[in-house]
């Protein structure tokens, strides 16, 4: 029998409203883009699976999140069960960027005593004409917090699949390493259904080898 998924990973996306979270998961989770996108209330849902190495697939939980300040309360509470996150700002849109640090300080005082490995995105890299953060600076911030940084286009389907595979592999890898580990009580990661397979790096106990899907 094949696994379905060796792991799930809960991610979180954050950043200021209009910056295109809604648009850049609905491209990676259904294929499309919306040119009309009504505001997320609260938290929205969503769910794909992704082959990080042949014949292994990680099943990600993503979390869309709203940036109004009014739903801030609400989406605090998702922080602590995400083991990921991107960070989204508008490359057209100066302001997003400045308030990446409040975004990124904001998650990581609410996600003791976990930690959340975070990817940091410049999206809406198809209006270069509008272009108001430059490359170079949006990679020393990145670089700054120990983040990757990457451009996309939900519009244009531009390094969507990237900017979501490399920061599943990177916590793939984490898990592996044993620095990220399954713990009780915590959804960021979870351990899929492998018969007749330990998963390496885990070293799970008896009572973890049960499907949570």
């Amino acid at each position: 029998m094949e696994a379905i998924w060796l792991y799930q990973f809960r991610l979180i996306v954050i950043g200021d409203s209009t910056v295109g979270k809604s648009c850049l998961i609905r491209r990676f989770t259904e294929g499309r883009f919306a040119q009309v996108s009504d505001p997320t209330v609260g938290v929205d849902f969503f769910s794909r699976l992704v082959e990080i190495e042949p014949g292994k697939r990680i099943k990600l939980q993503i979390w869309d999140t709203a940036g109004q300040e009014r739903f801030r309360s609400i989406t605090r509470a998702y922080y602590r069960n995400s083991v990921g996150g991107l960070l989204l700002f508008d490359i057209t849109n100066r302001r997003s960027f400045q308030n990446v640090h409040d975004w990124l300080e904001e998650a990581r005082s609410h996600v003791q005593p976990h930690s959340i490995v975070f990817l940091l995105v410049g999206h809406k890299c198809d209006l270069e004409p509008q272009r108001q953060v430059t490359r170079q600076e949006a990679e020393k911030l990145a670089s700054a917090y120990g983040m990757r940084y990457v451009e996309t286009s939900a519009r244009d389907a531009i390094n969507v699949e990237h900017a979501f595979t490399e920061l599943t592999r990177d916590i793939f890898h984490l898990v592996r390493s044993g620095d990220i580990t399954i713990q009780e009580g915590w959804e960021g990661v979870k351990s899929g259904f492998v018969p007749n397979v330990v998963h390496s790096s885990e070293e799970v106990t008896k009572s973890d080898r049960r499907c949570l899907c």
